[in-house]
């Protein structure tokens, strides 16, 4: 019996995809709803099992923790990329780690759910019908505006296509920028630092690395209009949080909308709860059914495959 823990079920969904009972024989799952409050805890309990079922940067799997973990054989995450798993240490234990397809468009329409709350001022109007009162705010309208992309991979140039579709001009800059995917998209490209001075929205598409660490800091927001906003659906580190709040509660810039943050989940005292100029969505981007069904099975699947001696969709 291979013993498997579900680990980061926040909506306590994994049983309304997986019919559990029909793996009675081979498989025996036990289900954590609830992130770990250290290490330790983890560690504590999850040292029995064989084989961990996670979604994608949500435990960070590190060597102190995969240390503790000796029974463990298989980690099988969503998506084929997850960098809060030690992969250098499962290589060495040979741990065996399988990945999972993945849709990306769900992150490129929450993107664009945030950038339209953000310039209707649907937080605010929302808020104020639930107490009485009726047009509160003025927004204002994306055609004629300017979209600044930071990166323009698959997610990027979703977002791209969707911001022309407005009748914006969109402009974007990466370290390795596609000039003629740019082209193709009518995506203009340009220097970083024009980018933050002309943009009216800057969104983030970027992965996560020491190159794209810290990208924006006081300085970046220094550059950025007075009327601009920031949406980062990619990785929270990306931005410098305190830098942020800074210029959110300054008014250096006019809003931010984030579904990604710097610690996860974010605290429930975190000051970007309390700023009235962010609209905060707990990282959904890839939160759909869609996609659930198809980590889910896929984990089933590959899982399957590794006991079997040939590993599927395999990432070390």
């Amino acid at each position: 019996m291979i013993k498997i823990a579900v680990l980061d079920d926040y909506q306590n969904i994994f049983e309304e995809f997986i019919a559990v009972d029909k793996y009675n024989d081979k498989f025996e799952f036990t289900i954590f709803n609830e992130p770990f409050q250290s290490e330790t805890e983890a560690i504590l309990a999850l040292e029995k099992f064989d084989a961990l079922f996670i979604m994608r940067e949500r435990t960070p799997l590190t060597k102190t923790l995969l240390e503790g973990l000796k029974n463990l054989k298989y980690i099988l995450t969503s998506g084929m990329r997850n960098k809060s798993i030690d992969l250098e240490y499962t290589k060495s234990k040979k741990i065996i780690v399988c990945g999972t397809e993945i849709n990306s468009n769900p992150t490129a329409e929450i993107t664009w759910a945030l950038i339209l709350g953000l310039v209707r001022n649907m937080k605010q109007e929302i808020d104020n019908m639930f107490q009485g009162y009726w047009q509160t705010t003025v927004g204002f309208e994306l055609k004629g505006k300017i979209l600044g992309l930071i990166g323009l991979g698959k997610i990027g140039s979703q977002v791209a296509k969707i911001g022309k579709a407005f009748g914006m001009q969109v402009v974007a800059w990466s370290e390795n920028l596609n000039l003629s995917e740019a082209d193709k998209l009518g995506v203009l490209p340009m220097s970083k630092e024009e980018l933050f001075r002309q943009s009216d929205i800057i969104s983030l598409h970027v992965v996560l690395g020491e190159r794209y660490k810290n990208l924006i800091t006081e300085n970046e927001f220094k550059m950025m209009k007075k009327t601009s906003f920031l949406i980062n659906t990619s990785r929270g580190p990306i931005i410098n949080e305190k830098d942020l709040i800074q210029a959110l509660e300054d008014d250096v810039i006019a809003g931010v909308g984030l579904d990604v943050y710097d610690k996860e989940p974010l605290p429930q005292d975190h000051k970007l709860r309390f700023l009235p100029n962010a609209l905060l969505t707990p990282h959904l981007g890839y939160v759909t059914e869609e996609n659930y069904s198809i980590f889910f099975e896929q984990m089933i699947e590959n899982l399957n495959s590794c006991i079997e001696g040939k590993p599927k969709r395999l990432i070390n």
